[in-house]
């Protein structure tokens, strides 16, 4: 069992010749209205797979809402345990480029009430893989992740957008994702914080795949898929819930990290981040295709 705690958005998606600089308008294309929102993507993309995922978060009691939840609706994950709350479903704004780059500023609305309390016991033992991100709160987050610990679940932090994680502490996580980017603010010494983290810290860099540097000093490199990007929104995201998945289905660390690349890679094939990511026979075939 996969359990997600953390956001759903709804996401207005703009095609625009080129990413606006502070001040500028930019005439763009189109908009798309589809769900989001890091915690719905990540649940979206382990549901995709065929895990057996349960969605905890909030949205509100509005339009959105419905459109929010409606692919993870279809992809069969667990919803009962979603709060309805009196504040906006959470709304993104994200304009993109021709060559795939985005630019995102989210309105967080019903996510900044989701509570740990809404997470059972029953859903914390040591057959959950519990899958965060940062769009709700810190310290909820921090509550969840200490239960997920004296229950013995596994714990994987998707550390986006990037910043503190205080209160949870390093030592109580499993895996800490981040791209380049998110990593580099965490920390100038990836190394010593890979040794404080359960198993390791997972880099993802974008064109150039991923890397696992593990607790016990080892590292694990892997490629990622030969692509002509169109939209990277939700690539991210994709490869936590895909890489949350192999976990759950006990693959080795290697394998988990292969799929959750050449997941992230069909993630940047169309536009939207739902819209574009894989199932599992998608991803079967996509690993084959990776260099060794």
């Amino acid at each position: 069992m996969i359990v997600v705690f953390g956001s759903i958005n709804v996401d207005v998606l703009v095609p625009v010749p080129h990413l606006p600089t502070p001040g500028e308008t930019v005439l763009g294309g189109d908009h798309i209205i589809a769900p989001g929102g890091k915690g719905g993507n990540q649940a979206l993309a382990a549901a995709r797979t065929g895990a057996a995922v349960t969605m905890i978060g909030a949205v509100g009691r509005d339009a959105l809402a419905e459109i929010a939840l409606s692919q993870l609706r279809r992809a069969g994950a667990y919803l009962t345990m979603i709060r309805e709350v009196d504040r906006p479903t959470g709304c993104a704004i994200i304009t993109v480029d021709p060559s795939g780059e985005n630019q995102i500023a989210v309105a967080s609305g019903a996510n900044l009430l989701v509570a740990s309390t809404q997470v059972p016991e029953r859903l914390l033992d040591m057959k959950t893989v519990l899958l965060l991100q940062r769009e709700v709160g810190t310290a909820e987050n921090a509550a969840v992740i200490a239960r997920a610990n004296t229950r013995g679940a596994r714990v994987v932090l998707s550390l986006a957008p990037a910043g503190p994680i205080e209160p949870a502490r390093l030592d109580e996580l499993d895996f800490l994702i981040a791209n380049e980017n998110e990593a580099a603010r965490f920390s100038d010494d990836l190394p010593s914080l890979a040794r404080q983290l359960r198993q390791g810290l997972i880099v993802t860099r974008g064109a150039e795949g991923a890397v696992a540097l593990l607790r016990d000093g080892s590292t694990i490199s892997v490629p990622a898929l030969a692509i002509d990007p169109v939209d990277t929104t939700g690539a991210g995201d994709t490869f936590a819930g895909v890489f949350a998945a192999g976990l759950d289905r006990q693959l080795p660390v290697e394998t988990a990290l292969r799929r959750a690349s050449a997941a992230a890679g069909l993630a940047c094939l169309a536009v939207g981040a739902q819209a574009a990511m894989p199932n599992r026979a998608a991803i079967d075939a996509a690993v084959e295709k990776l260099q060794p």
